[in-house]
């Protein structure tokens, strides 16, 4: 395949996630395009794109890139895709792909129709950690997985709750969809498909139109249990994981340091109650945003899966739909 060329849809703070994901992978971005005039031409002056466009209609119309991110407003990753698959452009939207499974369905077809690849920006799959985990559940260094731990929370640095994610109008939910989405889709990464969920909700620290915390208990489909702990009332920050299984344990999380994966198993005559063998891998290198979009182009150029498709984007989505539904009902939702 020719060299590609990239076009960046929204210039918010995730888009230089995906700029520095290009440039890495050797990929130019030609064009950018944003509604905001004054962070359109700082991007572009920072990034020395020459191409910008206030409107997505414009900029697939002008052509010239490959592949597209679509980092803008959740409301119009949809619009974006099919416009994009029409255009016959590749795609990586980011999360949440959709608030409407029906939304996320037109965008997985029109993809399929087009022969263009539909990726979704669930990042923690491509992090040196969760791709490692994976491998290690897959190749059954844990045994069959008993409970999968799910945890991203955060107090917004201590700044408060940023103004576009205070109302539902504007944001669609609040810490369960922001970085619940994520702990949804590493749930079926690591523990399969998700069968029943159980979601309690709380706004208990910013007065704020949404939830800042949130539980949500998972039953997977062949009787193991999980959770998803959200919150953006979490003093710092914390990411991480921690998976059970009958044969071992996979720790990880940045709250201490840097993310290493502690991977803890019997091998050894005469362990004890906490004292276990161990085997920590430690990740250098590119962040899990710049793997993620590398990996992107990899797919596209015929070298690498895709990491997170459409189905998988999608049914984080309903995971999340499911949750919301159950904490409004105080009852378990079956997905």
């Amino acid at each position: 395949m020719s060299e590609l060329r990239a076009a960046i849809v929204g210039t918010g703070g995730i888009s230089t996630n995906h700029f520095e994901g290009y440039r890495a992978a050797g990929v130019e971005v030609v064009a950018l395009c944003d509604a905001v005039p004054q962070a359109l031409a700082a991007k572009a002056s920072a990034w020395g794109v020459e191409r910008t466009y206030l409107d997505f209609e414009e900029l697939f119309s002008a052509g010239g890139f490959d592949v597209v991110s679509i980092a803008a407003p959740t409301a119009v990753h949809h619009p974006a895709t099919l416009r994009a698959a029409a255009a016959g452009v590749h795609v990586l939207v980011e999360k949440p792909m959709a608030l409407d499974l029906r939304l996320a369905d037109e965008m997985i077809a029109a993809c399929d129709a087009a022969g263009v690849v539909l990726m979704v920006g669930h990042q923690l799959r491509s992090s040196g950690p969760g791709r490692k985990a994976s491998e290690l559940i897959e190749a059954g260094a844990i045994g069959n997985v008993t409970h999968v731990r799910l945890r991203q929370a955060h107090d917004w640095g201590g700044q408060g709750v940023r103004p576009s994610f205070r109302t539902r109008a504007s944001a669609g939910g609040g810490t369960l969809l922001d970085n619940g989405c994520h702990l949804a889709d590493l749930a079926r990464f690591f523990g399969g498909s998700v069968s029943e969920v159980y979601a309690r909700l709380g706004t208990l620290m910013y007065p704020v139109e949404v939830e800042d915390t949130a539980h949500v208990s998972m039953r997977y489909a062949d009787g193991s249990l999980g959770v998803i702990e959200a919150a953006w009332t979490a003093t710092g920050w914390e990411e991480g994981f921690w998976v059970y299984g009958t044969e071992g344990a996979l720790e990880c999380t940045n709250r201490y340091g840097p993310q290493n994966l502690r991977h803890a198993y019997r091998a050894s005559p005469g362990s004890n109650w906490d004292k276990t063998d161990v085997t920590t891998f430690e990740f250098t290198g590119a962040s899990s945003h710049t793997r993620h979009v590398m990996a992107f182009v990899a797919a596209v150029r015929g070298d690498g899966p895709v990491v997170c498709s459409g189905v998988d984007g999608r049914e984080a989505v309903r995971i999340i739909l499911a949750a919301y539904a159950s904490a409004a009902a105080n009852a378990p939702v079956a997905l």
